[in-house]
């Protein structure tokens, strides 16, 4: 009895549980059937708009900035060369490398022993020579008189000749004593004639006494000459370098002994592009005279001078391109011949143009502006300079106009972007970053300032006061360690 009722129960469960079973199987086929027969269709896609920075195209007068790089040069410059050889006797205490003289300040001298005595003797000879001179112009004014008492003389046995004639033709003399007159008459115009030939030869004479004259005086001034090159004396102000000699020592005639440098007529040598030379021409071909600045980046100070443009070389240069251009620097304090600086060239000013970031054109000279309804559109523009992170362009189509000021492949013309517009009165001012230094940093910095040579002395004093402040421009520290290598 207790069998068949557990047994009853067990059918009981079992068949419940297959109607469960069932009824899921029926639930999960209505649930697929369902989901197999929805309508799966995309959701409509929205468009995309990009976020994008622009700015108010205005047109304006922009002087555009030509840089190159040059080196610095001296306009007057010296070979300072013995003229004479022999043993060094004299140097001037400034006869150093970075010596400053003074015009006219003697500089070098060389024994003048050897010089002074051929000075002397050809001295002697010029008082030979002039005595020789007067003895010759003595002997001509004998000679003169010489021949003019011959010539009276001869006057004499004229008249006498003619008397003997006019007597021999009334009858009184006689024709013995006519010749005789004639004889003495002929025999008076001879010796006239031979004091004629003793005045050449005076004249002569006196010739060739000029002549030994001049020769002597021209030993002379020649003698004095070498006796002056002993003395070297300097033409100009400037500064000494490569000074190779010493007292005592024995130099060669046109031997170097050192350069002679004006450091204060400096000059700037560049070299430009044909097309940037083409810019700095007037309409007739002549070179403008631009404004320069040249710079000089010296330990974290930068050192300045300005100038003008005053001439070009006048041939290209073997092996080189563009043009050789020369710049007139006006005060360059802390400048020295040889110096590689960076040169900016201030070009004739440019009207109706617009100034536009670098990243704002294409390959095609195209930027995007801002059209109806936030979507973009394609201006073409003309390029006119580059300048730096900067372009100037121009474009009737673009004035008054806001441009996207970074160009990226996502955009394009006929995309809608959303604008963002900076405001220069919201924009906070620009301080230049500034850290704190440790001591031992500072310590390295101060002493690596120090040592440097090359920086004038304003500059350094002025670094060496902001390295002591508390906070120093992270600018100024970043260029001291790359140059000490820190």
């Amino acid at each position: 009895m207790r069998f068949l009722r557990q047994s009853l129960i067990g059918l009981v469960l079992a068949a419940v549980s297959l109607g469960l079973l069932a009824y899921a199987a029926q639930l999960v086929g209505g649930a697929v059937q369902e989901r197999l027969a929805r309508d799966i269709s995309p959701p409509p896609p929205r468009e995309r708009v990009f976020a994008v920075s622009v700015l108010r195209a205005t047109a304006g007068t922009e002087i555009p900035v030509m840089e190159s790089f040059g080196e610095v040069k001296s306009r007057r410059s010296l070979e300072v060369r013995a003229a004479a050889s022999g043993r060094v006797i004299e140097l001037a205490d400034v006869f150093e490398d970075g010596g400053e003289v003074r015009s006219g300040q003697v500089l070098v001298r060389i024994d003048p022993a050897n010089a002074q005595a051929e000075l002397d003797r050809v001295r002697a000879d010029l008082l030979d020579a002039e005595a020789e001179v007067r003895d010759a112009e003595r002997g001509l004014v004998l000679a003169q008189d010489e021949e003019t008492a011959s010539q009276d003389q001869a006057d004499l046995r004229q008249r006498a000749f003619e008397r003997q004639q006019d007597l021999a033709a009334r009858g009184v003399g006689t024709a013995a004593a006519a010749e005789d007159a004639e004889l003495a008459a002929s025999s008076a115009r001879q010796a006239v004639l031979s004091r004629r030939q003793a005045v050449a030869q005076a004249e002569a004479r006196i010739d060739q006494a000029q002549t030994r004259l001049a020769r002597a005086r021209i030993a002379v001034n020649d003698a004095q000459r070498a006796l002056d090159d002993t003395t070297i004396v300097a033409p100009f102000d400037g500064t000494l370098s490569e000074t190779n000699v010493v007292e005592g020592r024995l130099v060669a005639a046109n031997e170097k002994l050192a350069d002679l440098i004006d450091a204060s007529a400096l000059e700037v040598s560049f070299r430009v592009s044909t097309a940037q030379y083409a810019r700095v021409l007037t309409a007739s071909g002549a070179l403008l005279n631009a404004p320069v600045e040249a710079t000089l980046d010296v330990s974290g100070v930068d050192l300045t001078a300005t100038g003008t443009i005053n001439r070009a070389s006048a041939g290209a240069g073997s092996t080189q391109t563009g043009r050789l251009i020369f710049a007139r620097l006006d005060r360059a304090v802390g400048f020295k011949p040889g110096d590689f600086v960076t040169v900016k060239v201030q070009e004739p000013p440019l009207e109706r143009v617009v100034r536009l970031p670098a990243s704002a054109i294409d390959a095609n000279n195209t930027v995007l502006v801002l059209g109806q309804e936030d979507r973009l559109e394609a201006v073409e523009v003309r390029l006119l300079r580059r300048q730096g992170d900067d372009i100037l362009v121009r474009s009737p189509d673009l004035v008054g106009r806001d441009v996207v000021e970074a160009r990226s492949p996502l955009l394009g013309a006929g995309i809608r972007v959303r604008p963002l517009r900076a405001s220069d009165a919201d924009a906070p001012p620009t301080e230049p970053e500034m850290v704190e230094l440790s001591d031992e940093r500072r310590a390295r910095l101060v002493a690596f300032v120090e040592a440097n040579n090359r920086m004038p002395a304003e500059a350094k004093a002025r670094v060496l006061s902001r390295l002591a402040e508390a906070r120093v421009p992270a600018q100024m520290v970043a260029r001291l360690e790359s140059r000490m290598g820190g």
